[in-house]
């Protein structure tokens, strides 16, 4: 999709790997149609309509957990050259010849399939329901991505396809990582222009020269190399209009000589036998200027430098530095880049009709993504719709009701942090049932902190219990608990934790710290209070040299885990070795002590235990 040519490859070394908080309190353009065929083919047969599915969940996770403003993109109607395009990729597919190839004016059109086209509606209904703006392109959806990320309505795309850059985009999200403390693989314009010298009309000539979604052949023997290598040898400005000149069979003029009126063919004929250096003789001995019957007898000036008597041998990939030499060698590179020239220049003009100038208007006018005013002005994002939500989801997916509502909890629960942030008066309620309550501890993913909020469910009635089970969590609500497990975060969310206190229901949520210092700032003063407080505590307690034991609830990483264990079994071996010696040494004895060994030593291992039983 988009550039050809392996174009991704080309603008690899200059992606940023932004971290969580990248896209937080930002708009950001999804490409639908990239989502949709991304997770069929990843999930295909292995999940019930896996479209659905991953969008509901990604949505919640963009939404929530990383802080976005989805804006999602569909498709329009295709461009005759896209119709093309697709004929011409199914006929190379199934092995048709090419030949019966229909031409651009014949008005051929060609749409996506049925279950494709069913797919993106269904999608479309599900993200009208959570509340997402969806708007559709009047052709590619790329296109109108970029247009709004230009405009400035968003702050970045997230698409694969190239094309995006050509029509104008200054930040495309490629990929997303889910379980990496940088989970954005994003290119920025600005940092392609530094490391490449490229612009947004260079682009556009590279895929011309290699191919793109419109044009999927390009120039024939042109690889993403050589266009690289062409187009960078002209301003942004001239590119388009110097592949014009050489479409038509005019040889572009010497960069390196500017001003000048004599083509690189001119100038090598005309100059090649008065500017090129005559050869001077050699040593075969030391390589130097000069014979070696003379460096015989004296060194020559070269090596005399380094204070020898007689000339050195040359080494192996000698090159000599006089002056004759160095001309040679420049007088060489310069042909050899004419000659390249040359033969680039005739690919390009054996082509016909080059450059296609219905593929440059479209790139540069971006007329396949434009929209009203009204439409890309008017993006609103609306709290989801519960009830007709759970009504689609348990028709296409088969999910339970309390299955739907706890999965949306997260976005619920950031859209009531972010209403409390603007109208702290309002006192709402999440899922009309729960409270804000109290922060429970900090939590850290992937490196990424949050907090983990404790809601309380309205109206319950309070019990007097000897036991609850939320002490472990009272007594650790200050510590910081490390969780590095590998899910994806950006297909089913977390699952809120729900637990009873004395008749009491509490929900446990991670929430965003500045969101929830926005919301409940006196709360959060209070919790940072009370966590700097136990930190001193704890810091003094250390000092004294007192010590107290590890809360048995905080999740211990990996290596910890094993080191505890393999340290536990190592001791429980040293205690059983003095009571195995025991035991064998009172079976050599006789069987008459069995039972005194068995009530001195309780914890025989089972070999021995059996021994003793049966004498």
């Amino acid at each position: 999709m988009g550039v050809g040519g392996n174009f991704w490859d080309l603008l690899k070394p200059y992606a940023r790997n932004e971290g969580f908080d990248f896209l937080r309190n930002k708009k950001v353009a999804v490409d639908l149609s990239y989502w949709i065929v991304q997770h069929e083919t990843a999930l295909k047969n292995k999940a019930r309509n896996p479209h659905i599915r991953l969008t509901f969940f990604r949505t919640i996770n963009l939404f929530s957990k990383l802080g976005a403003f989805p804006v999602f993109i569909i498709d329009g109607v295709s461009s005759p050259l896209k119709n093309r395009a697709r004929i011409e990729r199914f006929f190379r597919f199934s092995g048709i010849d090419l030949s019966g190839l229909p031409g651009v004016n014949d008005g051929v059109s060609v749409e996506r399939n049925g279950a494709f086209t069913k797919f993106v509606q269904e999608c479309v209904e599900l993200l009208e329901t959570l509340g997402m703006p969806v708007l559709k392109a009047k052709g590619e959806a790329e296109a109108l991505c970029a247009k709004l990320n230009s405009e400035g309505h968003v702050d970045a795309c997230i698409t694969a396809d190239s094309d995006a850059f050509l029509f104008g985009a200054n930040c495309v999200i490629k990929s997303l990582r889910p379980t990496s403390k940088e989970p954005f693989e994003c290119y920025h314009m600005s940092d392609i222009e530094a490391g490449l010298g490229l612009k947004r009309r260079h682009l556009i000539a590279i895929s011309l020269l290699v191919g793109n979604d419109h044009d999927l052949g390009g120039v024939p023997g042109i690889g993403i190399d050589t266009a690289l290598r062409f187009v960078q040898m002209f301003p942004d400005e001239e590119i388009l209009n110097r592949l014009h000149d050489v479409g038509n069979g005019d040889i572009p003029l010497s960069q390196s000589v500017t001003g000048s009126s004599e083509s690189f063919v001119d100038r090598d004929v005309c100059g090649s036998d008065t500017s090129s250096p005559k050869n001077k003789s050699h040593c075969s001995y030391c390589g130097h200027p000069g014979s070696k019957r003379a460096h015989v007898k004296h060194a020559c000036e070269y090596c005399t430098v380094n204070f020898n008597n007689n000339c050195m041998q040359k080494p192996a990939g000698f090159k000599c530095e006089c002056s004759s030499c160095i001309m040679a060698r420049q007088v060489k590179e310069q042909k050899k880049q004419t000659n390249w020239l040359l033969g680039v220049c005739s690919k390009i003009s054996s082509e016909q009709k080059f450059p296609n100038d219905q593929i440059i208007d479209m790139y540069l006018n971006q007329t396949d993504g434009s929209t009203s005013e009204h439409e890309s002005m008017s993006l609103l994002w609306k709290s989801p719709n519960t009830e007709p939500l759970i009504d689609f989801l348990g028709y296409h997916q088969r999910w339970n009701p309390s299955y739907i509502r706890q999965r949306l909890l997260p976005m619920l629960s950031t859209i009531l942090l972010r209403e409390m942030a603007s109208d702290p008066a309002k006192g709402l309620l999440l899922h009309e049932q729960y409270e804000f309550d109290s922060i429970l501890r900090v939590k850290i993913r992937f490196g990424h902190p949050s907090y983990l909020v404790k809601w309380k469910k309205v109206g319950a009635v309070e019990t007097v219990s000897s036991t609850t089970q939320t002490e472990d969590y009272d007594t650790q609500q200050d510590e910081v608990v490390e969780v590095n497990e590998f899910g994806d975060l950006l297909d089913e969310p977390d699952i809120p934790e729900i637990h009873v206190d004395d008749g009491c229901w509490f929900l446990l949520t991670d929430e965003n710290m500045d969101l929830v210092k926005a919301a409940y700032p006196e709360e959060t003063d209070r919790f940072l209070r009370e966590k700097e407080l136990k930190e001193s505590k704890s810091k003094k307690r250390k000092a004294s040299g007192e010590t107290t034991p590890k809360s048995s609830a905080v999740q211990l990483s990996i290596t910890e885990f094993y080191r505890s264990t393999k340290g536990t079994a190592h001791l429980l071996k040293e205690k059983e070795g003095p009571a195995k010696k025991v035991s064998e040494e009172q079976l050599k004895q006789g069987g008459s002590s069995s039972k005194e060994t068995m009530t001195s030593t309780p914890k025989l291992s089972k070999s021995v235990r059996r021994r003793l039983l049966f004498n």
